[in-house]
């Protein structure tokens, strides 16, 4: 009886769990794909780690600089794509396609990063893409 208790309250368990795990990779619970984002600035801050990499620029807006945050793949994704760790670096000026974050913040996520100084365009698997198209368009 112990054992059958046991396998339920698991299997439980495993599906609760799951649904948090689908929200938290779900493009759509935080970014709009209707509210496209073009920025050019200067990476402030980058953080390599899963379950995503995310980065920071200060973008020129009008008289203002903002710091936006930008969301891409996990560093696994992002090195199918032809990324390494020391792919972009801090001050260096790059240009972003991506989404806006639902709620209006300066938050993002990064389609494509073209890195300046090169003009190297890079993906940067993002949740709202898929992998395959991305492949092609490599």
């Amino acid at each position: 009886m112990r054992t059958k208790f046991a396998g339920i309250a698991a299997a439980i368990g495993f599906f609760l769990a799951t649904g948090t795990a689908i929200a938290h990779h779900s493009f759509a619970a935080e970014f709009d794909a209707n509210r496209a984002v073009n920025l050019k600035g200067v990476v402030t801050k980058i953080e390599w780690m899963n379950p995503h990499t995310y980065f920071y620029l200060d973008v020129t807006e009008g008289d203002n600089v903002v710091n936006w945050g930008m969301e891409m793949g996990s560093p696994n994704g992002l090195m199918r794509q032809g990324w390494t760790r020391n792919t972009l670096k801090v001050g260096d000026q790059v240009s972003v396609e991506g989404s806006q974050a639902k709620d209006g913040s300066h938050v993002g996520n990064a389609r494509v990063v073209i890195l300046t100084a090169s003009g190297k365009r890079l993906f940067a698997a993002s949740s709202q893409d898929n992998p395959t198209q991305q492949q092609q368009q490599r």
